[in-house]
């Protein structure tokens, strides 16, 4: 019955093998059966300690550890949510769960959570990755949030704990300042837009509309490196939807009707692109269109429209935004259970989708029914920066990873996945 409604209102179930229910009294039925079998076990004194689940306490003695503890462990209650508070309150900082795949990451972390500790949780081997590489990269991940660990094991002998650094760049970072290009756009008759993605304002009298122009590249806009599909760099659409609304803020048409995007805008590896956002003269009921354009610093025929390409179309107008048809007075949502999204982006990374750090923004995501809630947030040294968008294009971006994330997870092989959800708050 409980399979029939689950499956009815859309919970992925399965049954487990076996014809006995663990942790009940169906258990009662073979305990002279596991009496028999394990009569012979013989423990020893654990080397490292470990809290049990079973009786709530240390467990450091071999006497402890007989028969009939593996029955009690089977027929009792699993106290896995005692044992997880008790280790808290002792000030056990670090939590890593060493089995073949981190499903009791999510469920320590919720613990954490609620206890509102500053505590490391992690995992060790993942499904389909059981090898060395995966385990070492556990420790990695360890390391790097301030764990101790004792790599002497892994280095080469005599090494005194140096290893020689590879011979290639492999972190992409430059360390020379940074400085935004010097232009004079009133010099030059043109307005200044105060925007990190338009450098310069123009007004059309012809039609009343206006002409707003900027250049990208990776070197002054390095956040966009972290949007790549299949290792290309794309602007991402909102970004698209970004250059937008600032060029209809010029003009007082703020609210962005419609953008149909027709072709994606590639950043190469070196140099950058010119972009123009056009937005024409207003129509009898006050609407203009808005077109985003690009050409490549070393495309040729810069003075023809051969050299430009068209990216997006859409419709601005004055009208109001309607209001959020959501209430989030109540957070999370009443009736919504938390979705664990660790190792999405992993997956989402397997599929050709590069999300770096900046783009990597979800934080917790809720379901209640067919809706996806989530929250979403920029990096800390983003934050800044971020108030000269009208939105951050990597923060609105975030904002439709839920579904992705939720459909790849649901499915990590990408066969058969079923509906994601229709609504994201």
């Amino acid at each position: 019955e409980a399979l029939e409604v689950l499956s009815a209102d859309g919970v992925r179930v399965r049954r487990v093998a076996v014809d006995y229910a663990s942790h009940t009294r169906h258990v009662e039925a073979i305990e002279e059966t596991l009496g028999e079998a394990f009569a012979d076990i013989r423990a020893q004194a654990p080397l490292v300690p470990f809290y049990s689940t079973v009786t709530g306490e240390w467990v450091r003695e071999a006497d402890v550890l007989d028969g009939g503890y593996w029955y009690r462990n089977l027929r009792g209650q699993v106290r896995f949510g005692p044992a997880i508070a008790s280790l808290l309150a002792e000030g056990h900082t670090v939590f890593v769960e060493s089995s073949a795949h981190p499903v009791l990451v999510q469920p320590v972390s919720e613990i954490v959570d609620q206890a509102g500790a500053e505590v490391v949780v992690s995992g060790s081997l993942r499904r389909d990755e059981g090898g060395l590489r995966r385990l070492l990269t556990s420790m990695a991940e360890l390391f790097v949030r301030g764990v101790a660990v004792d790599w002497t094991g892994m280095l080469p002998e005599g090494s005194a704990g140096q290893v020689d650094l590879p011979t290639y760049a492999f972190d992409h970072q430059h360390y020379w300042l940074q400085t935004a290009p010097a232009t004079d756009a009133v010099a030059l008759g043109q307005a200044t837009a105060d925007h990190p993605m338009i450098g310069a304002v123009v007004v059309v009298p012809e039609t009343g509309g206006v002409l707003c122009t900027s250049r990208l590249s990776l070197r002054t806009h390095p956040w966009l490196a972290d949007h790549a599909v299949d290792d290309t760099v794309l602007v991402p659409g909102t970004g698209l939807v970004e250059l937008a609304v600032r060029a209809g803020d010029e003009v007082g048409c703020g609210t962005l009707d419609e953008l149909v995007i027709e072709a994606p805008l590639v950043l190469p590896e070196q140099g950058g692109v010119r972009v123009q956002v056009t937005v024409g003269g207003p129509d009898e009921d006050g609407a203009r269109t808005v077109a985003v354009y690009s050409a490549r610093e070393d495309a040729t025929g810069d003075t023809g429209t051969e050299a430009w390409t068209r990216h997006a179309t859409g419709t601005l107008t004055a009208t109001d935004a309607p209001a959020p048809g959501f209430d989030f007075t109540a957070w999370p949502p009443p009736g919504a259970e938390q979705v664990p999204v660790e190792g999405g982006y992993d997956l989402l990374a397997a599929a050709g989708y590069g999300y770096g750090p900046v783009f990597q923004g979800v934080r917790a995501v809720w379901r209640r029914g067919e809706e996806l809630f989530a929250e979403v947030a920029l990096p800390e040294e983003q934050r800044d920066s971020a108030a000269r968008f009208g939105i951050h294009p990597a923060l609105l971006d975030a904002a439709l990873h839920p579904v992705m994330l939720d459909v790849a997870l649901a499915d990590p092989a990408g066969e058969g996945r079923g509906d994601a959800g229709e609504g994201v708050h």
